[in-house]
């Protein structure tokens, strides 16, 4: 089984496979699964800090894993005019959710309750399968610093 316990947001080395986790996944610090080639792979990270998409791990044998996002499900609410999308993740934000937050819209997971509350204000909801990337806190590293492997 491949183990890997460093990460990159970039690398000059030669991308060997990929890895494809959906948000859940992707948040946890300790992860067994496959490669997209199908390899068993180890993955061991620092607590509360979740990988991010785009992401390279080091295994110990020397091979560069890209992370991608998995397509799951989520709702994205979709504003027209910015009072009414900042009204909206005021609101959405206060319910303590982990948000996505575009030009215009903001993505959650499907919840009927946020749902109504964007729909509300004047948000359409689109229920198609995005890879679903939440902001990662005011209080949290919004990256990892400058590293890459050479």
């Amino acid at each position: 089984m491949l183990q890997a316990y460093e990460r990159f947001e970039h690398t000059h080395n030669e991308i060997t496979d990929s890895i494809t986790l959906d948000q859940d996944t992707r948040k946890k610090s300790r992860i067994k699964s496959k490669t997209d080639s199908g390899l068993d792979i180890g993955i061991f990270m620092e607590r509360g800090h979740p990988l991010l998409v785009g992401e390279i791990l080091k295994t110990e044998c020397g091979l560069f894993i890209e992370i991608k996002g998995q397509a799951e499900p989520v709702a994205t609410a979709i504003a027209i005019d910015w009072l009414t999308f900042c009204k909206v993740c005021y609101h959405l934000g206060n319910r303590h959710t982990s948000l996505q937050i575009g030009e215009l819209w903001v993505r959650f997971k499907p919840d009927y309750v946020l749902e109504e509350l964007a729909e509300k204000y004047g948000l359409t909801i689109n229920h198609t399968p995005a890879v679903f990337e939440p902001e990662n806190g005011a209080y949290g590293k919004g990256n990892h610093g400058h590293s890459h492997a050479h």
